[in-house]
C-alpha cells in the first residue's frame, strides 16, 4: 500500500473495525444535531464562524480516530459531520421565519457546505496530526519501558 493512500485512507487492519470506523460520522452528526437541539450545547450569539462545541468534539473524535491508525479523510469527515450537525440545527431549527423548503436550501448551500469543509480540513488534519503523534508517543513510551517495540 503505498504511503499517501495509507495517510489518506489508514492502515490495513481488523477489517470490522474498519467499518465500525466508517459510522462515526453519522453518528457524530447526530449527537451534534441532539445536543444543540436539546440544549446541551449552546449556540452562540452574534455571527458564528466556528461553532465551538461541535468543532471540539469534532477534533476529539478525529484524534482518537487517527490513534485508531484510521486515515486522514475519515479525520476530515469526521469533523466535517459535527460541524454540518450544528449548520443543521441552525438552519432547520434556528431559522422559523422561513418556509421548511428556505431552509433546507439554506443549509444546502453551495458556499456555507464548502466553508465547513474548509473548517473541517483545517481542523481535521490538525486533530489527524495530534492523534498519530500520539500513537509515536505511545510507542516510544512502549519502547522505552521494554513492553515492545514503536509503531
Amino acid at each position: 500500500m503505498s504511503l499517501a493512500r495509507r495517510v489518506l485512507l489508514g492502515s490495513t487492519g481488523n477489517a470490522p473495525d474498519r467499518r465500525y470506523r466508517l459510522l462515526v460520522p453519522p453518528l457524530l452528526f447526530l449527537v451534534v444535531f441532539a445536543a444543540y437541539a436539546l440544549g446541551i450545547f449552546e449556540i452562540g450569539g452574534g455571527v458564528v464562524f466556528l461553532a465551538g462545541q461541535a468543532a471540539l468534539v469534532g477534533v476529539v473524535a478525529a484524534a482518537g480516530l487517527a490513534f485508531r491508525r484510521a486515515g486522514l479523510a475519515l479525520a476530515w469527515a469526521a469533523v466535517y459531520a459535527a460541524l454540518l450537525g450544528y449548520n443543521a440545527v441552525h438552519y432547520l431549527l434556528g431559522l422559523s421565519g422561513r418556509s421548511w423548503e428556505g431552509r433546507v436550501a439554506a443549509l444546502l448551500a453551495v458556499d456555507g457546505l464548502v466553508f465547513v469543509g474548509v473548517e473541517a480540513f483545517v481542523l481535521g488534519t490538525l486533530a489527524w496530526v495530534a492523534g498519530r503523534a500520539a500513537v509515536r508517543a505511545a510507542g516510544l513510551r512502549r519502547a522505552l519501558s521494554g513492553d515492545g517495540s514503536p509503531e
